[in-house]
């Protein structure tokens, strides 16, 4: 009765030690929650940070393209975008390593699972095949066959460390099953998640060159309006010294004529030093430019001889004076419709931007009288009336001159 005891301390030593032998050979990453998956957390939070960001962002380029703004401003925002897009891309690029390297943690773990349970159903199946052959009364016999108390009480230690052993086994078999379970789970969830992260990049890198090429775009818009913006201040200059020299040449024609023999005597001027400040506005309206320097948007500079009042189309313009039509011209380069008032004295004043006017060179005017309508020649501008006042031919704040506004 001795020898099939021994077979039973042996049988359920191999358990013992297959067992400690295949947990003490786990890897430690089965054991702990991997870095990867916190990796991924930390990067989905900053991909919906910068997500974040780049809606605020087309949501400021609608309102943009829906009003009328520096195409500058329009392009900066487009940048700005590039940027964050091409921030999700990368971001993306990590998410997608981090997916894979959980995934193959997870595989790994998997596999391992797999193994431990084959060795765990195998050493049950072992134990089953062995308590089968047994018989239920095998344990009764073991006792029995004690040939003292004390061996008794050692037998039976035994045989309950056996049964709690064999226990222990099974409920290990089961919580691999749900392990396993679990981790084909998160597999598939992981490669689903994959499979989106390369589809979200996929549209990302879409999104990326649809940017670069609104970039380029923009750019080049930007390039033709600064070009057309020096063509434009390039040809006011070249107005203004026109008005200039017309003036001159209108002053000198002033001269020539009354000094020829006979000429009546000199007109007085009809602006005179009392009229500072208390001249009535040529038209009513807002100033959109003044006299003197003025620096654009675009960091470029421009000199004005006169201000720009903003008058909608057709309003009546009227003159500030008494004096004499010197010269009416229908285009006056980006002035458009012109009218110059000689005052007398050698003082004139100026009304450009016209839509209509409503006097001829060397009609007598006097004071308020009807000289045109408020027209639009600039397209970068708003309507308004251009006016100048030019005493003795020189160019002078206008607002000087008119009446001020409380």
């Amino acid at each position: 009765m001795i020898r099939p005891q021994r077979r039973v301390s042996r049988g359920a030593l191999r358990v013992v030690i297959a067992a400690m032998t295949l947990v003490s050979a786990r890897p430690a990453a089965a054991q702990q929650q991997p870095p990867a998956a916190e990796r991924l957390r930390s990067q989905r939070e900053e991909l919906d940070r910068i997500k974040a960001e780049r809606a605020d962002l087309e949501r400021r380029i609608r309102e943009l393209q829906s009003t009328v703004h520096d195409l500058s401003e329009e392009r900066t925002n487009i940048e700005r975008q590039r940027d964050a897009t091409a921030r999700v891309v990368r971001s993306l690029d990590s998410q997608l390593n981090s997916l894979g390297e959980e995934e193959h943690q997870t595989t790994t773990r998997l596999v391992w699972a797999q193994d431990e349970v084959a060795v765990k159903k195998a050493i049950l199946q072992h134990r089953v095949r062995e308590i089968y052959k047994r018989g239920p009364l095998y344990s009764v016999e073991a006792l029995l066959s004690a040939q003292s108390f004390g061996a008794l009480v050692a037998r039976y230690k035994y045989l309950h460390l056996v049964a709690m052993r064999d226990r222990a086994l099974v409920h290990r078999v089961e919580k691999l099953g749900e392990q396993i379970a679990s981790q084909r789970e998160t597999l598939v969830r992981l490669r689903s998640d994959v499979e989106t992260s390369r589809q979200d990049k996929a549209a990302e890198e879409s999104r990326l060159e649809s940017l670069e090429k609104q970039r380029s775009r923009s750019l080049a818009q930007v390039q033709a309006r600064q070009q057309a913006t020096e063509d434009r201040l390039k040809q006011i200059a070249r107005d203004e010294a026109r008005i200039t020299a017309t003036l001159a040449a209108l002053e000198a024609e002033r001269k020539r004529a009354e000094a020829r023999p006979g000429a009546s005597a000199p007109v007085a001027s009809t602006l005179r030093t009392a009229d500072l400040g208390r001249l009535d506005w040529p038209v009513d309206g807002n100033i959109i430019y003044r006299f003197g320097k003025a620096v654009n948007p675009n960091n470029t500079t421009i000199r004005w001889n006169g201000v720009g009042i903003a008058a909608a189309v057709g309003t009546p313009v009227k003159a500030v004076s008494n004096g004499t039509v010197a010269l009416v011209s229908e285009s006056f380069g980006t002035y458009g419709p012109t009218v110059f008032i000689q005052h007398g004295g050698g003082d004139y004043s100026v009304y450009a931007s016209l839509g209509k006017i409503s006097v001829t060179k060397g009609e007598k005017i006097v004071k308020g009288q009807l000289v045109g309508t408020v027209g639009k020649t600039d397209p970068d501008l708003d309507a308004h009336l251009h006016f100048e006042i030019r005493p003795n031919g020189r160019a002078v704040d206008p607002l000087e001159w008119l009446r001020s506004r409380r």
